[in-house]
C-alpha cells in the first residue's frame, strides 16, 4: 500500500512523539502520568475538610523528635490557609456563563456548579470574589436546579443524590429533598447485591452506605419499621464501609467518592471514626500545589500498559521498557478484592491500594505483555504467561450473558459502569484473541481454547446487536462535550474496527459499515472529533467541530487496516496523517482534551493520552508507509 503523505515528516514527527513518550518515564522506569485538576473534586474536597474539622477530626499527636508530615503541617497550621487557596483556585475556574465545567478546559455543568456553590456556602469566603454565587445561582436555575440535576442523570442515583446531599449539609436545600437510599443492603453478603438492584452503581457502595446514613440521621423515615431497620443497620454498614476501605483511605482513590464519604459522616458527629480520619488523610495527601484535586490519584497502570503497548510495537529497545514490564506484572491482583469480590487475576487502573480490578485495564495489561512475549518470547516468559493465564480466565468469567463485557462486575445492573459496553467488550476481544494464539491453546488445551471461541462469538454478537444503524459504536469510558448526546462515536467505533481487523473481520458486514461511517466523520481540517460527516464546511449540522489529537490518532490507526483498495478510506487516512502530522510539529500532541469519562459523566483529561495515541498511530502509519522509523537519540 502506498499512501500519498510526506515520509521525512512523518517519521521525524514519530520521533517527537516517541521521544516526548519516552521522556514520561518516572524514575522507577514506568508510566505515571498526570490527571486534570478537578474543579468538582475541589469543591468536594474543601466541603469534606470543612465539616471534619467542624466537627474536631484530629490526626494522631505529633512526636517529639520526630518530622512532622506533610498531612500534620496543613492540619495543624495550614488548614485554613489552604482552603483558601483552593477557594482561590475554583474562584479562577469559573466559566463566563457563571458555572463550572469538570477542568479548566470543560463546558460548565450542573452538578459541578451545585457543588461549587456548596464549597463556597460551607466556608463563607464567596464575599471576596465580585458577584461569584449571583452569577452560579443564574447558571443553575438556567439549567433547571435540582429537576434539571435529577433529569441529567436518570435513574443513576450514584452521583445525583450525593450532590444533593453535600448541599443539604451547605443549607442549600432541605434534607428531604435528598433521597433516602438504603444503605441497610450494604449488610446483606456481597454475592447478593447484584440480586437486590440497588440505585447505584457497583463502586459506589461507599456512598450509599455515608449518604444514606446523613440521610437517615438528618431527616429520618416517617415510617416506624423502617426508622428502626435502618438504625439498627447503623453500626454494621459502617463496618462494611471500614472493611472496604484502602490503606490509602481513599475509595477507588477518587477524591469526590471518598469526600462524599468524610462529609457526609462528620455531619453526623463521626469525625472520630477511622473511615473519616483516613478518609481526611487521603484528601490532604493528595492535594496538589495549587489548592486543586484531581479525580483521582493516577492512572499508572493504564497508561504503563498502552505505553508498553505502543513502544514494543515500534521496536523499542529491551531497555526501554525493561522496569514497566516486572513492575506491570506486579500490578496483577493476586486476591480476592474487598470491595466488588473480584476474582484473582486482573488489572486495575492504578498500583495504589484503592484500585479495583476491571475488563479494560486487565485487557490492555494482557495486550501489552502480548507484545513482549512475541517480541522476547525467552524473556520472562514463564512469569509472563501465567499471569496472561489468569487474566485470561479472570476476564472469561466476567462476561455478561448478553455477550458484552462490563467494567468491574458481571450480572450486577443496567445502571452506567455495570452494564456491557462496546469499548470494554472490543478491547477483551483482542486480549482473548491474541492470547489464544500465543498460548497455542487448539493444541494444548483444546476445552478452554473452545470456551475462548464460544466467548468471542458471543461478544461479537453482542456488538453487533449495539451497531448504531449508520454503523458507528458508542463507548462507556469515553465521550466528547461538544456531542449532542455527549457520547464519543469516533472513540467506540475505532475501538471495535481494530478489534475486528485483529480477528481477521475487516472484510464482515459490521466492519466496513463501521470503516465507512468512520472515514465520513472526518472533519474538513482533516482530524476527528465530535462532528459525523463533516468533511465539507457547513456539514456539522448541531456538532461542534472540535478535533483532538487523541481522537484523530484513534481514527488513523483504525482505518489503516482498512484502506487498501478503498480509494475514500484512503484519502481520508491521508488527511488524518496531515493533520497529526501537523499537530505534532507545533507541539500539540502535548496538549490534552477532555475525553475521558470517569463516573456519572465526570470528565477529565490526561497528559498522556495524546502522547500514546499519537505515537501508536504515526508507529503504525510508518510501518504501512515504509517511513524509517528515527533513533530516538538522533536528531531527524
Amino acid at each position: 500500500m502506498i499512501l500519498q503523505v510526506d515520509s521525512d515528516r512523518l517519521a521525524a514527527a514519530h520521533h517527537t512523539a516517541r521521544s516526548a513518550l519516552l521522556a514520561e518515564r518516572n524514575p522507577a522506569g514506568h508510566w505515571t502520568g498526570e490527571l486534570s485538576s478537578s474543579p468538582l473534586s475541589t469543591a468536594t474536597a474543601i466541603s469534606a475538610l470543612v465539616l471534619a474539622e467542624q466537627g474536631g477530626c484530629e490526626l494522631p499527636a505529633y512526636t517529639p523528635g520526630k518530622e512532622p508530615s506533610h498531612i500534620d503541617d496543613i492540619y495543624r497550621g495550614d488548614l485554613s490557609e489552604m482552603i483558601v487557596c483552593s477557594l482561590h483556585w475554583l474562584a479562577e475556574q469559573q466559566n463566563d456563563d457563571g458555572g463550572w465545567g469538570d477542568t479548566d478546559r470543560s463546558r460548565s455543568n450542573l452538578a459541578t456548579t451545585m457543588l461549587v456553590q456548596a464549597a463556597f456556602h460551607l466556608t463563607g469566603v464567596p464575599a471576596k470574589y465580585a458577584n461569584l454565587l449571583e452569577r452560579a445561582e443564574q447558571y443553575v436555575e438556567s439549567q433547571g436546579g435540582i429537576a434539571g440535576l435529577k433529569k441529567r442523570f436518570g435513574k443513576d442515583k450514584t452521583f445525583a443524590i450525593p450532590i444533593l446531599a453535600n448541599c443539604a449539609l451547605a443549607d442549600m436545600v432541605p434534607w428531604r429533598k435528598v433521597a433516602a437510599l438504603p444503605f441497610e443492603m450494604a449488610c446483606l453478603p456481597q454475592r447478593w447485591y447484584r440480586r437486590v438492584r440497588l440505585q447505584v452503581v457497583s463502586y459506589a457502595i461507599p456512598a450509599l452506605v455515608a449518604v444514606g446514613q446523613a440521610r437517615h440521621y438528618h431527616a429520618p423515615s416517617r415510617n416506624p419499621l423502617m426508622r428502626w431497620i435502618r438504625t439498627a443497620a447503623k453500626n454494621r454498614s459502617l463496618a462494611v464501609l471500614e472493611s472496604i476501605q484502602p490503606a490509602s483511605g481513599g475509595y477507588l482513590e477518587a477524591t469526590p467518592l471518598t469526600s462524599f464519604v468524610v462529609m457526609n459522616l462528620a455531619s453526623m458527629g463521626l469525625t472520630d471514626h477511622p473511615v473519616v480520619r483516613r478518609g481526611v488523610e487521603f484528601l490532604l495527601a493528595s492535594v496538589r500545589a495549587d489548592g486543586s484535586w484531581p479525580i483521582d490519584t493516577n492512572l499508572a497502570t493504564w497508561n504503563t500498559s498502552q505505553a508498553i503497548d505502543t513502544l514494543v510495537s515500534d521496536k523499542c529497545e529491551k531497555e526501554e521498557v525493561d522496569p514497566a514490564i516486572d513492575w506491570l506484572l506486579g500490578c496483577q491482583h493476586r486476591e480476592q478484592h474487598p470491595f466488588t469480590g473480584s476474582a484473582a487475576g486482573g488489572w486495575a487502573w492504578t498500583d495504589l491500594s484503592g484500585g479495583v480490578p476491571d475488563a479494560d485495564d486487565t485487557s490492555a495489561a494482557l495486550l501489552a505483555l502480548a507484545k513482549v512475549d512475541r517480541r522476547w518470547p525467552r524473556d520472562r516468559s514463564a512469569a509472563i504467561r501465567q499471569a496472561a493465564l489468569a487474566g485470561v480466565h479472570w476476564l472469561l468469567d466476567l462476561q455478561n450473558r448478553d455477550g458484552g463485557w462490563p467494567t468491574f462486575c458481571r450480572g450486577w445492573g443496567k445502571l452506567p459502569f455495570d452494564r456491557s459496553s462496546n469499548d470494554i467488550t472490543a478491547h477483551a476481544l483482542r486480549a482473548l484473541h491474541v492470547w489464544h494464539d500465543l498460548l497455542q491453546l487448539e493444541n494444548k488445551n483444546a476445552p478452554f481454547a473452545q470456551r475462548i471461541a464460544q466467548a468471542t462469538n458471543q461478544g461479537l454478537d453482542y456488538l453487533r446487536q449495539q451497531q448504531a444503524a449508520e454503523g458507528s459504536w458508542t463507548p462507556l469510558w469515553f465521550g466528547n462535550e461538544n456531542h449532542p448526546q455527549e457520547a464519543n462515536p469516533v472513540f467506540g467505533t475505532a475501538r471495535v474496527l481494530l478489534m475486528l481487523g485483529e480477528l481477521g473481520l475487516g472484510e464482515s458486514e459490521m466492519a466496513k459499515r463501521g470503516a465507512s461511517w468512520l472515514a465520513d466523520a472526518q472533519i474538513a481540517s482533516g482530524g476527528w472529533g465530535a462532528a459525523p460527516g463533516a468533511r465539507e464546511e457547513g456539514k456539522a449540522g448541531d456538532f461542534e467541530a472540535c478535533e483532538s489529537v487523541e481522537e484523530t490518532s484513534l481514527a488513523i490507526e483504525a482505518l489503516l487496516a482498512f484502506s487498501e483498495g478503498d480509494e475514500s478510506i484512503s484519502s481520508s487516512v491521508e488527511q488524518g496523517l496531515s493533520w497529526l502530522i501537523e499537530a505534532v510539529e507545533e507541539g500539540r500532541h502535548l496538549e490534552p482534551a477532555p475525553i475521558g469519562f470517569y463516573f456519572a459523566k465526570l470528565w477529565y483529561y490526561e497528559r498522556l493520552y495524546p502522547q500514546i495515541f499519537a505515537t501508536r498511530a504515526l508507529a503504525r502509519a510508518c510501518r504501512v508507509a515504509g517511513a524509517a522509523p528515527t533513533p530516538v537519540g538522533a536528531v531527524p
